[in-house]
Order: C-alpha cells, then structure tokens, then sequence
C-alpha cells in the first residue's frame, strides 16, 4: 500500500500539525479533507524508496556475469 503525503491548504491544526502521511489503496478515493480537522487539504509530492546502487563485487555474488568494456562493441567476463 503506498504512503501518501498530505498538507492542509489554509489554517493549521493542532492535532495534524498541518501535514501528515497516511497508507491508501491505489484505489482509494481522493482524500480532500484532514480526518482529525475536517480542514480541506492537498496531496505533496514526495520521495520515494529506490534500490541501493549494486557493486559489481555484490552482482557477482549474486550470480550475475560481469563484462567489462574492451574495445567499442568488445566486452570480456570479469
């Protein structure tokens, strides 16, 4: 289930502090207003979680071959 990110428009709150997450459905109706003040709020843009970098020592571990670049168009196994 995705985490969204909400902050409300006008105003603040004291229970929400004026931005919060929650977990939703893809298929959840859109959320126009905070549960805990009933304030109109919008949804943010916000990061997302993304696969560590892989070294090669690390894919070769994990039995992917390495080639490495020779020549233009020549690769060899590591």
């Amino acid at each position: 289930m995705p985490i969204y990110e909400y902050e409300l428009i006008d105003g603040d709150c004291k229970v929400c502090g004026g931005r919060f997450t929650l977990h939703r459905p893809l298929d959840a109706a859109p959320l126009t207003q905070c549960p805990a003040c009933k304030k109109p709020v919008r949804k943010l843009l916000s990061m997302f979680n993304s696969p560590r970098t892989v070294s090669f020592t690390d894919a070769k571990k994990a039995g992917f071959t390495v080639l490495k670049r020779v020549s233009k168009g020549e690769y060899e196994k590591q």
